[in-house]
């Protein structure tokens, strides 16, 4: 089982009943999924190129990541239906722990300039999106592998409503947030 897991049956249920007067361990919130993307929109022609990208995001997830493709044409962006304009992945379960653990402990200390993440990432579904404009942050990815650094995306998903409950839960499991105020 990851640390993370861990933390959140022994600390963060405890802590999240108390605070917010639940009753029963399974009304407090938690992580359902975490949608991991990757963009290839502009170098869509290119075969090869895409292939490294899909290879880029398996590396970071672990996992086999899901080749999405333009639903309809759009001419102002040269975008045919069918052509390639990212990948997704969906992490759950051991995997989306491991990779919210090594997320909030490894890879956003790494970035330049990172003061905590953004407040207003989160929708009024209690769900956190955030972008990371390289994916040289991950320790998987090498520098001299790969032939141009990409942006991933990267969506928390939380079976809760209530914003306050969900920013609450991230911090309690480590999400580094920037100062209020």
């Amino acid at each position: 089982m990851s640390e993370l897991k861990e933390k959140y049956q022994k600390e963060v249920i405890p802590k999240m009943k108390e605070e917010f007067g639940l009753s029963n361990s399974l009304a407090v919130p938690k992580v359902v999924k975490v949608v991991v993307s990757l963009g290839v929109a502009k170098e869509r022609k290119d075969e090869k190129a895409v292939e490294e990208a899909r290879k880029a995001l398996e590396a970071i997830t672990g996992q086999r990541p899901k080749l999405c493709r333009a639903k309809k044409a759009i001419s102002s962006y040269s975008l045919r239906k069918g052509e390639p304009i990212g990948f997704q992945v969906t992490l759950r379960g051991e995997r989306m722990y491991h990779f919210l653990e090594k997320l909030f402990r490894i890879v956003l200390p790494q970035v330049k300039d990172f003061h905590g993440l953004s407040l207003k990432g989160f929708d009024k579904n209690g769900n956190y999106s955030l972008g990371l404009a390289d994916n040289l942050v991950f320790p998987e990815i090498n520098y001299d592998k790969i032939d141009k650094p990409r942006g991933v995306g990267v969506t928390i998903v939380t079976n809760t409503d209530e914003v306050e409950k969900s920013k609450r839960l991230l911090t309690l499991l480590g999400a580094p947030f920037e100062r209020e105020g």
